[in-house]
């Protein structure tokens, strides 16, 4: 209920500030568990991926957003509560396969999956390696898995930015991949690396961004590194 009344009340300024436009939206499912993999490139994306998609989405959210402080941060908290976000730590290891035993679950039970194989914003606006999650959770789930890009975003609210602006915003949904050949495979790091790289080429081809092969949360901390010395 609570999502459907923010998106009642913030979907329509959305829609009249930024008129996104939408492209493939046929492929998105109506119905059933499935899977959106798209692209992260600003904190906005969270928002306009569930307003152009009729079904309610649910992301796995980073639980930082979770702990905030201050009015910022118990605003923020509040939101992804009151939209059902799921929160998940990202450290790897134990708390990587919770992150993919929650989003399993999430699909179990009929429900629309939002998720960025990157695992982190993109810093600088490029595409990035993306992590194996996504595979081991079509394999788990054999839902259907729907590749998107959001594009524009980056403009509307780029990293460290708090309040948006006003720029043009784009969707774009891509047909639901055929991985099925991949089913019958030994499930190891190949497999997952050769659907993870798949599932990434999709997302470059819908959101047209330049590809850099490490991750996202590489460069991140490079750049930090950077900033301290």
């Amino acid at each position: 209920m609570l999502y459907e009344g923010i998106k009642l009340t913030l979907g329509p300024v959305l829609d009249a500030a930024y008129r996104p436009t939408v492209t493939g939206f046929e492929h998105v499912p109506m119905h059933g568990p499935g899977i959106l993999a798209g692209n992260h490139v600003s904190f906005s994306d969270h928002f306009f991926v569930p307003l152009v998609v009729p079904r309610r989405v649910i992301y796995l959210a980073k639980a930082d957003y979770f702990r905030g402080k201050g009015l910022a941060g118990r605003l923020t908290a509040g939101f992804f509560n009151a939209v059902g976000q799921k929160p998940v730590d990202r450290d790897g290891g134990r708390a990587g396969l919770a992150a993919i035993q929650t989003a399993i679950d999430v699909l179990a039970e009929g429900n629309l999956l939002g998720i960025y194989p990157e695992g982190t914003r993109s810093p600088d606006g490029r595409l990035y390696r993306g992590r194996v999650g996504v595979a081991r959770l079509w394999l788990e789930s054999k839902a259907p898995l729907v590749p998107c890009a959001v594009i524009g975003t980056e403009v509307v609210q780029p990293p460290g930015r708090r309040l948006p602006r006003l720029a043009p915003v784009s969707v774009r949904f891509g047909p639901p991949m055929d991985l099925d050949r991949y089913a019958g495979r030994k499930r190891d790091a190949r497999l997952y690396r050769e659907i993870t790289d798949e599932i990434m080429r999709e997302i470059q081809a819908l959101s047209g961004q330049e590809y850099v092969g490490v991750y996202a949360s590489t460069v991140k901390e490079e750049l930090a590194a950077r900033a301290v010395s």
